[in-house]
C-alpha cells in the first residue's frame, strides 16, 4: 500500500520538521516503509490539493503519515468529501484514506482522544514516544485502523426567500458548535500571532464567558435508535429522553457543542467524556453538550447582573471539563450552587443523537419554544449576531439571517471508502 508523508512545519510550536527528521522518518525506514511522496505544506489548502492530485493518479487505498493539528486533517477531509443521500464518498476516484497521526498542532483533539494521556497532571504529552503511538500502531504493530464518523453541517437560507447563496455543507471530524465555543474560536484567531499556544483560547473565553445566545435547538435521533438519548448522572449512562424521540430546546444558550470521534478538545479538556465509549446499534451519532441559563433556579430574568453571575457557573462547568468530565455530573442545589451530589436539576444537558438543527431567533421567539423554564426577557427583536456563528473543526461559518444550520452524523458507505486512523 502506498505511503505518503505530509507535515505542516508551522502548526503548533513549529517543531514538526525536527520531529519528522529526527524520529518519524527514521522509524519508517527502520520498519521497511518506503515513502512514495513527502510534502512539507507551504500554504493553506496545500495538503488537500496534494492528496487530491495523488488520488487522481493512483488507484486503491493508501496511508498518510500526517504531522499536524486537527486543522490540516480537517482540510484534507473537507477537500475530498462530498455528500450523497447514503453517506459520503471521495470526490476523486474512490479510495480509503488511512491516517497515522503525529500530533504537532496546538490542541490535537483527535489524537488526544485516541491516545488519552495518563491521568497524572505531569504526564508528558510533548514527549516523542507519546507522539509516535499512531505511527507505531500502523507500521510496527500493524493494527487495524478505526473508521472515522463525520459530522456534516448544512447551512440553509431563509425559507420562501431568494437566497443570496445556495445551501452549503461543511464537514468535521471533531467538533461542530455554536454559542460560546464558536465565539471562542472566532476571537482566538485574532490572538494567534501574539499568543500561539492554548492560552489564546482561555483569553478568548474570558472575553465571551458572559454572553448568551438566542436560538432554538432540535435534537434528532439516530436512524434506527428510536429516540434521542440523554445522559443520566445517577446511572452514569445514556437513557432514552423522557421528552420523546425528538427533543426541542429553547434558548437562551450559554454553551452548545457536538463532537464525533472524540471525548476531548484538548488533552485535559474532556468535554464529552463518553464520546469514545462503544455505541449501541442505530447508526452514527453525535455527543452534544448544552448549557442553558434557564436551568439555574436563581436566574429569574435576563440582565447584565444575571449574566455576570451565571458566567461564574459557566466557568465552573468549563473547569469540570478539565476535571475528567465532572461537569456532566453537576447538579443545582435549591440556592443555585453547583455540586456533584444530590438529585437536583442537571447543570449540563448531555445528549447522544443522530443530528441537530440550530435556528437563531429573537429573544422573544426563543422564549416561546418548549423545553425549559422561561426567563423574564426584555422586549427585543434584534438579531443576535453571535448566535449565527458556527464552528466546524476550527472553521467559522455564518448562518444567513433567517436561516439555520443542520448537522448530521454520517459513516463511510463501505469499508473501501471514507477515512480511518491507526489507533
Amino acid at each position: 500500500m502506498p505511503t505518503l508523508v505530509v507535515y505542516n512545519p508551522v502548526c503548533g510550536h513549529g517543531g514538526a520538521q525536527q520531529l519528522f527528521d529526527d524520529h518519524v522518518l527514521p522509524l519508517l525506514q527502520q520498519n521497511g516503509v518506503r515513502v512514495d511522496k513527502l510534502l512539507v505544506t507551504e500554504r493553506a489548502g496545500h495538503a488537500g490539493e496534494f492528496i487530491t492530485e495523488y488520488l487522481e493518479a493512483v488507484e486503491g487505498p493508501f496511508t498518510i503519515v500526517l504531522g499536524s493539528g486537527d486543522g490540516t486533517l480537517h482540510e484534507i477531509i473537507e477537500t475530498l468529501t462530498t455528500t450523497t443521500p447514503k453517506g459520503m464518498r471521495a470526490s476523486a476516484p474512490p479510495a480509503k484514506l488511512t491516517f497515522a497521526l503525529v500530533p504537532c498542532g496546538t490542541a490535537n483533539a483527535l489524537y488526544a482522544s485516541l491516545f488519552p494521556p495518563a491521568p497524572a497532571p505531569d504526564a508528558d504529552v510533548d514527549s516523542v514516544e507519546y507522539k509516535l503511538q499512531s505511527v507505531r500502531s500502523a507500521f510496527v504493530a500493524h493494527t487495524r485502523p478505526a473508521p472515522l464518523t463525520l459530522a456534516l453541517t448544512t447551512f440553509s437560507p431563509p425559507p420562501g426567500t431568494r437566497a443570496r447563496t445556495q445551501p452549503r455543507t461543511a464537514v468535521s471530524a471533531v467538533v461542530a458548535s455554536t454559542a460560546l465555543h464558536a465565539s471562542i474560536l472566532h476571537d482566538s484567531e485574532a490572538l494567534r500571532a501574539s499568543v500561539p499556544g492554548l492560552e489564546r483560547f482561555k483569553l478568548a473565553a474570558a472575553q465571551n464567558i458572559a454572553r448568551w445566545y438566542t436560538a432554538t435547538l432540535t435534537l434528532l435521533p439516530a436512524p434506527g435508535s428510536g429516540s434521542v438519548q440523554v445522559f443520566d448522572p445517577a446511572a452514569r449512562a445514556f437513557v432514552p429522553s423522557p421528552d420523546g424521540p425528538i427533543v426541542d430546546l429553547a434558548g437562551p444558550f450559554a454553551y452548545f457543542l457536538s463532537t464525533v470521534n472524540v471525548d476531548r478538545l484538548e488533552p485535559r479538556f474532556r468535554v464529552t467524556p463518553h464520546g469514545r465509549d462503544p455505541r449501541a446499534a442505530g447508526g452514527p451519532t453525535l455527543d452534544v453538550v448544552v448549557l442553558r441559563p434557564a436551568g439555574d433556579p436563581t436566574a429569574e430574568m435576563d440582565s447584565e447582573e444575571t449574566r455576570a453571575a451565571f458566567a461564574k457557573k459557566t466557568m465552573a462547568v468549563m473547569g469540570g471539563a478539565y476535571d475528567d468530565g465532572a461537569h456532566t455530573l453537576m447538579r443545582y442545589a435549591p440556592d443555585g450552587s453547583l455540586s456533584t451530589e444530590g438529585d437536583g436539576p442537571c447543570v449540563v444537558e448531555y445528549f447522544r443523537c443522530g443530528g441537530w438543527e440550530w435556528e437563531p431567533v429573537s429573544a422573544a421567539a426563543s422564549s416561546d419554544r418548549a423545553g425549559c423554564r422561561r426567563l423574564a426577557l426584555p422586549a427585543q427583536d434584534e438579531i443576535d449576531e453571535r448566535a449565527h456563528l458556527v464552528c466546524t473543526d476550527g472553521d467559522i461559518h455564518e448562518i444567513e439571517k433567517g436561516g439555520k444550520a443542520s448537522c448530521v452524523a454520517v459513516a463511510p458507505i463501505d469499508d473501501k471508502s471514507g477515512f480511518a486512523v491507526f489507533v
